[in-house]
């Protein structure tokens, strides 16, 4: 299959960035989008030009670094995916297809499609983890959890940091983000005596960052490659009013 691609490209954070036009042919349905940019890469070095800039690690959906706007949504086209996990048979032969950061002011560009996304490793940083000592792990019954307490947490324990919920806000907020990582430790007994100072403080933070606020327009529930619903939201808030009273 053949691809048209317009990639943004920016040498650094003051520079000027632009999107360039790049022919693809030859493209396997099978591939990957990142298997897409390496090709493209491999081009572009066999060239003497300089390879596009972006992220990835896992290339499994887990580490979140996979950041890449595609046709103005996070992750791309297919729900609850990573873009490490979309796969050219999601496009069709001959498609336009534009590639772009995150934008929001809180993820400054690094280089071409690269974002600096420690923002987020601040706000963790501000309360995100259990610092009192919990001991060895308890026996599994030792502690009763309600079973929903135990499955929503864990839903939003998933949360992989990757960012698409600020890149998809038009409001650039953090709050599906902060929210998971406050809900989480709520709904757990282990996250019960720092659970006032943590969202307070979390909360302080994601503002000191610079994102904006949260006017509940859904689109971080709808980007997420997790799923994490907005319920978090609402469970940081009911948090945040019982830390201030």
């Amino acid at each position: 299959m053949q691809l048209q691609l317009k990639v943004w490209r920016q040498n650094g954070p003051g520079t000027q960035g632009q999107l360039k036009d790049y022919h693809l042919s030859g493209i396997s349905p099978d591939m990957s989008f990142l298997e897409a940019l390496d090709f493209l890469n491999e081009q572009l070095t066999a060239s003497g030009q300089a390879p596009v800039e972006f992220d990835h690690d896992c290339r499994e959906g887990i580490c979140g670094s996979c950041n890449l706007m595609i046709n103005g949504q996070a992750h791309g086209p297919q729900q609850r995916t990573a873009t490490c996990q979309l796969y050219m048979r999601h496009f069709q032969d001959g498609d336009t297809v534009v590639v772009e950061p995150w934008r929001a002011q809180a993820f400054p560009i690094v280089k071409d499609l690269v974002v600096d996304r420690s923002a987020f490793d601040r706000i963790l940083a501000a309360g995100g983890f259990v610092s009192v000592k919990t001991g060895s792990a308890p026996e599994a019954n030792s502690i009763p959890i309600a079973p929903r307490d135990a499955q929503t947490a864990f839903d939003y324990a998933t949360c992989i940091g990757c960012g698409a919920c600020v890149a998809a806000c038009p409001n650039a907020s953090a709050s599906l983000f902060t929210a998971a990582k406050v809900a989480h430790l709520a709904l757990l007994p282990q996250g019960h005596p720092e659970r006032q100072q943590r969202v307070l403080k979390m909360t302080a933070q994601m503002s000191v960052e610079g994102f904006g606020d949260c006017s509940n327009h859904g689109e971080c529930q709808a980007v997420c490659p997790k799923g994490i619903s907005i319920d978090a939201i609402a469970t940081m808030r009911r948090e945040y009013i019982k830390a201030i009273l």
